[in-house]
């Protein structure tokens, strides 16, 4: 028997296509949409894909047709699309929206928009429950953004039931900006020593993309007006993530560790890297919904990195991951920086 009908925007993306498949898995008539259309080929032959810009003016609601019991949102932003959403509130029952951890300051009005300011990294609660001040809504960063899409979805209340989902550190296949490449790439280039920054304890909550389609599925199954966080079991420190890489790919690595920030450049500097821990609080979705985490960070570990190691293969890796090139800059991989700074510090080869 058929939960209902789910329709899943931006299903082709990295959480997308971990949705899809959990949704279809569960009993729901899911249709797939996405800019450039396509399916996942894991995904059961039930589920109907459609090529669908939502910037284009009545694509949206034209898809969803008569409607669908949930709506599923992996790509909103903003005031705008916040109110398309609303607006489709008479022929969706319910929608859940993933929204982003990056929303979140500290008492001092630092958050990740002030990181790269001199002592401009936050300092949050250990672990962040989701009743923590977050950033003003605003027009102009990634975390504003996501905070007013928030606070415009939330005021609809109960007569329009929509759970917001704030994503960590996104990890597993398909992504546009794989913080793993960090140490996958340098294991591949027979790099067997790394310099890490904040004598390797930053910590910023990873979440894979089957705990999130999991929270997914089970908001779908429990509507309500609610804000969760969605992050893995565990929180890794960034020197555990790169021994967790190297147990994966069968070497080992020497880690030199450098007290307090990158002394020179991004020399030590990894995506995860930060001053202080960002860790998430998951109790809210466990209560609320039941949740479970399906997986853990090493656990998922292994086929992240495969799918990386394919991805590299014969190309460079702005040429695999340009969006991670555009966000971190080829300086992410500037061994010969990286070696000059090791000799002059005694590190020699």
């Amino acid at each position: 028997m058929s939960r209902g009908r789910a329709f899943v925007l931006g299903a082709t993306g990295q959480i997308g296509r971990a949705t899809v498949g959990a949704l279809a898995q569960d009993g729901w008539e899911v249709t797939a949409a996405s800019r450039g259309g396509g399916r996942d080929s894991g995904w059961d032959a039930g589920v109907r894909d459609v090529a669908l810009d939502r910037e284009e003016a009545g694509a949206l609601e034209a898809a969803l047709g008569d409607g669908c019991d949930v709506l599923v949102d992996m790509v909103a932003f903003g005031r705008d699309h916040a109110a398309q959403l609303i607006g489709l509130a008479d022929r969706v029952g319910s929608a859940v929206v993933v929204s982003s951890g990056g929303v979140y300051e500290d008492g001092r009005g630092r958050s990740f928009d002030t990181q790269e300011q001199p002592d401009g990294f936050p300092e949050f609660p250990v672990p962040i429950p989701e009743t923590h001040r977050t950033l003003a809504p605003g027009d102009t960063t990634y975390g504003t953004r996501k905070v007013r899409l928030e606070q415009e979805l939330l005021a609809s209340g109960d007569a329009w039931p929509v759970t917001l989902l704030r994503a960590g550190a996104v990890h597993g296949e398909y992504c546009r900006t794989p913080r793993e490449l960090y140490f996958v790439k340098r294991v591949l280039d027979g790099r067997r020593r790394r310099v890490l920054a904040y004598g390797g304890a930053s910590r910023f909550h990873p979440v894979h993309v089957s705990n999130v389609a999991e929270l997914i599925r089970l908001a779908a199954l429990r509507p309500g007006s609610r804000v969760l966080n969605s992050a893995d079991p565990q929180a890794p420190t960034v020197a555990e993530i790169g021994v967790a890489v190297d147990e994966v790919l069968g070497v080992e690595t020497e880690t030199v560790l450098i007290d307090g920030a990158p002394p020179e450049g991004v020399i030590g500097s990894t995506p995860w890297s930060g001053a202080r821990p960002v860790v998430y609080d998951m109790s809210a979705a466990e209560r609320e919904l039941g949740y479970r985490p399906v997986t853990g960070y090493a656990e998922s570990l292994h086929r992240t990195v495969e799918w990386l190691a394919g991805q590299l293969d014969g190309r460079d890796w702005t040429e695999a991951f340009p969006k991670m090139a555009a966000n971190y800059g080829e300086a992410l991989f500037d061994y010969a920086a990286e070696d000059a700074w090791l000799e002059k510090h005694g590190h020699g080869a």
